[in-house]
């Protein structure tokens, strides 16, 4: 039921796509979802500005959840979110926004939960 859509402002081949895929996957379980049901996007080449400022390096992250989110557990996913990003794409901490909404509705093959 988890879904990441994540903006950023490079390029992003394939295999870049492949190892945030993977610890993205990881990283869910912060907030207690499973793997097994999440759904990610990558959205590449984006034009990305903060502070009235064009980022060469930036991201805009967002985290849908069935049910509510946790202010503790979404703060480590923060953490871990802006690490992953630092580690693989170079983007500082302060260059990224994360977001989160929490729906009490998710649907998926024709029913909701």
């Amino acid at each position: 039921m988890p879904m990441i859509e994540a903006k950023v402002s490079m390029n992003l081949p394939e295999e870049k796509r492949d190892v945030l895929k993977a610890d993205f996957g990881k990283a869910i379980s912060i907030l207690g979802k499973p793997e097994s049901y999440l759904m990610i996007n990558l959205i590449d080449e984006q034009d990305l500005y903060f502070g009235g400022k064009k980022l060469e390096k930036g991201a805009y992250v967002e985290v849908k959840v069935l049910g509510t989110v946790n202010a503790d557990s979404s703060s480590k996913m923060t953490s871990e979110l802006c690490r992953i990003l630092k580690d693989r794409l170079g983007i500082p901490g302060d260059s990224v926004y994360v977001s989160y909404w929490g729906t009490s509705n998710w649907g998926w093959n024709g029913n909701n939960f």
